[in-house]
């Protein structure tokens, strides 16, 4: 079975009752909502969870569980890798629940990885990522476990990969920018809060692009070594592994290294 394996798998799993910044839960104002709000949260896949999702914010607009459906939608599209309706599903989720940190942390992401060097309005998006990317990291600092049902180790686990999202953010941002020291910074940090190949890979590469080869090929070999790893991703890691070693050997220059960065979330068998 294929699936997404993405910082907001566990968090989404997890938080399911409440995702949101304050201990006080929703309230469910009649049977038919809340019957309706578990119908989402049980569907078998993505397609069915969005149109369960549709159906409950045409129903009930004025819920006060609209941010959580709101963000299971987006997660839904995340799993089906339509990112751009995935981002308008978390801003919408943000307009409901200015303190959804899990929306804020996924779309700075999305945002950072996705923004080019060329990119007219590069500097626009670099901004708003970097504030949802702060902002949420900000709030999880100091969130209350979001799922009673959560044990306080499973809390400590998604508020790391919560964190690890914000400092790849600001990690893609800079490289954006071609701040390299900082993204390094940035990468080493999220990688500490929890291991991710694809920015691995992306560290890998800011090392190429500071003549870094043996940094870059340390970290490229622990990315290979990884069982189940997803093809997308080894391909990405292959083609930099290259880079690095022709550059060690001399054979290229730092500049010849900047390979389009890998995809910041792909499809990875998960057991």
């Amino acid at each position: 079975m294929q699936r997404l394996l993405t910082i907001s798998t566990l968090a989404f799993a997890m938080a399911l009752p409440v995702l949101c910044a304050d201990q006080k839960p929703p309230t469910v104002k009649s049977k038919a909502e809340g019957e309706a709000y578990n119908a989402i949260m049980s569907a078998p896949d993505p397609d069915a969870r969005i149109k369960a999702s549709d159906a409950f914010i045409t129903k009930y607009a004025d819920s006060e569980l609209k941010g959580q459906v709101l963000f299971a939608e987006a997660f839904s599209y995340q799993q089906k890798g339509e990112y751009e309706k995935m981002a308008v599903y978390l801003e919408q989720t943000i307009a409901a629940d200015p303190k959804h940190y899990g929306a804020m942390l996924m779309l700075a992401k999305s945002i950072a990885q996705r923004t080019r060097e060329f990119d007219l309005d590069r500097e626009e998006k670099l901004a708003r990522a970097e504030k949802y990317a702060k902002e949420g990291m900000d709030l999880v600092k100091d969130a209350p476990k979001p799922n009673p049902q959560a044990s306080d180790e499973q809390w400590a686990d998604a508020k790391k990969e919560y964190m690890s999202q914000g400092h790849s953010a600001l990690g893609y941002a800079a490289r954006a920018r071609k701040n390299y020291e900082v993204a390094i910074t940035e990468m080493k940090q999220a990688l500490s809060e929890a291991p991710d190949p694809v920015t691995m890979v992306q560290l890998a590469a800011v090392y190429d692009l500071t003549k870094k080869p043996d940094d870059a090929l340390a970290l490229l070999d622990k990315v290979m070594a990884m069982p189940d790893l997803h093809p997308s991703i080894r391909q990405f890691a292959q083609a930099e592994k290259v880079r690095a070693t022709q550059m060690k050997s001399g054979g290229t220059t730092p500049g010849a290294s900047a390979a389009p960065p890998a995809p910041a979330q792909v499809e990875i068998k998960k057991q």
